[in-house]
This record gives structure tokens, C-alpha cells and sequence, in this order.
């Protein structure tokens, strides 16, 4: 009885594309066409179709013409629902504290489908301070936020996240420079720099790591030097409260990392 319930409900082409997404999920470097109906004992040409929707989708990609990989597409849409708002309730607190303590306004901001957004944003507590819409997608190259999405992700999916920024967005060309700083902020554990959209205001962005050491959200400080505040902190104070803040939130999240010192 169970068994003819099953062969009532079957979806097969349902089925077929989430077979070719399970096994491409198991893989890093792809798999072509035939390499797919190898693993999945089938006909090559029982895959055609379905492979050319999911790439117009969005959930797969083409690499180097004939090799089929996943794209964060998947990833992208599972942060929106519970684990973003899970993300967010944590990090409330933390938020409201870092900007009572560093006088500054901050924003947590994720992937998502080739943006980096702002899912959480934090006024300043004085009346001064610069703040971004909750909602707004920003750029992945240009920001102290996208930076560090980047640079604490492995190099695979970096490549993923830039691939689809670059199919929503204006297609920009990056140097070798970009991805040694890339390298220089993953070293140095957070990214600081000035911004490139507003004078005389430095991004200040630490990661919020996962339990795989992987970077899935950063937490940024649009840092403005209060000139009328002495008890502000400086720039350099400021960065280890949003480290500390950053490393809290990433305990919470299930990373191993610890609050600095």
C-alpha cells in the first residue's frame, strides 16, 4: 500500500531536477552533462532540458562551456526565511549595544542572489550618524560590507557570488589588486576603508562567521568622526567594539571564534 501511494504522488521531473541539484550540492568543481547521467544512471539526453531551465533560473550555472555547478541561488533563498530572521533577533541586542558604546549607527547586511542586503540596521544613538534603509541592496566591490562577504567565503563561491552580481548588475572588471586586498582583509580579520560614497565616512565591516568558519552575514560601521563628542570613541576603539560585536553575534551563530580581548 505505502509503495503504491509513492508511485502516486511521483512528480519525475520534479524529481529528476532535484536529483541533479543533490548531486551537484556533493560536488566542488562540477560536472558535465555526461557525468551527470553517469552518477544518476541515466540518458544523457533525459538531462538536457532540465539542465538548461535550472541554469535559466538561476540554481545552476555553466562553467568553462560544459560543466554544470550550483550557484548560491539556493543558499540565497534560504537566508531570507528563518535563519535571517533568526539572525536578525539575535543580533538586536548586540547591534543596539555596539552603537550606545562606538556612538555610531551600524547595519548587518547578507548575500543574497547577487547583492549584498541590509536585513538589520541600527540608528545611532545621538543625533548624528549615518544609517542605511533596511532593504537596500548595495554593491559587493565598492563597500566595506560586500568586501568582507567575499573575503570569508572559500574561493569557489566567491567566484559563485561575483558571477551572479555581475548578471544582476553592471558588469564591472576587478584587478588582481581586488582580490589581494580580498586576502589582505580575510588576514586581518576585518575590512576598513574609506567610503566610496560619502566623504569623510570609513566603512568599518567584521564578519559574522558560521559554524564552518565561513563568513554569512557582516556587520558594518559607517564610522564618522564626532569632533563635538569627547567621550566618543576613536576609529581605532571602534574597531575592536565592532570586532567584539561581531564575534559575539558569530557565537550565537554557532562559530567557534571568541570575543577580542
Amino acid at each position: 500500500m505505502a509503495q503504491e501511494e509513492e508511485d502516486r504522488y511521483r512528480a519525475p521531473a520534479l524529481d529528476k531536477g532535484l536529483d541533479i541539484l543533490e548531486l551537484l550540492a556533493s560536488v566542488d568543481s562540477g560536472l558535465t552533462q555526461a557525468e551527470i547521467a553517469k552518477r544518476l544512471e541515466r540518458s544523457p539526453n533525459e538531462f538536457y532540458r532540465m539542465l538548461d531551465r535550472l541554469v535559466r533560473r538561476g540554481y545552476v550555472t555553466r562553467l568553462d562551456g560544459d560543466r554544470y555547478s550550483l550557484t548560491l541561488k539556493l543558499f540565497g533563498l534560504a537566508q531570507l526565511h528563518a535563519p535571517v530572521r533568526r539572525l536578525v533577533s539575535y543580533a538586536t541586542s548586540i547591534m543596539r549595544e555596539l552603537a550606545e558604546m562606538s556612538y555610531q549607527a551600524n547595519q548587518l547586511v547578507v548575500f543574497d542572489r547577487g547583492n549584498a542586503v541590509v536585513i538589520a540596521q541600527q540608528e545611532a544613538p545621538r543625533y548624528w550618524g549615518i544609517s542605511i534603509r533596511v532593504g537596500s541592496h548595495i554593491s559587493l566591490f565598492d563597500t566595506g560590507s560586500g568586501h568582507v562577504l567575499l573575503a570569508f567565503r572559500p574561493p569557489e563561491e566567491r567566484q559563485m557570488m561575483i558571477a551572479e552580481h555581475r548578471r544582476s548588475n553592471e558588469k564591472i572588471e576587478l584587478s588582481p589588486d581586488f582580490f589581494q586586498r580580498l586576502d589582505q582583509i580575510r588576514d586581518r580579520g576585518y575590512e576598513m576603508m574609506a567610503s566610496l560614497q560619502t566623504a569623510g565616512v570609513y566603512n568599518l565591516s567584521a564578519p559574522v562567521l558560521g559554524p564552518d568558519g565561513h563568513g554569512i552575514a557582516a556587520i558594518t560601521i559607517p564610522y564618522v568622526t564626532l569632533v563635538n563628542m569627547s567621550a566618543a570613541p576613536d576609529i581605532t576603539k571602534t574597531i575592536e567594539l565592532l570586532r567584539d560585536a561581531a564575534a559575539r553575534l558569530s557565537q550565537l551563530a554557532g562559530s567557534d571564534v571568541k570575543p577580542t580581548a
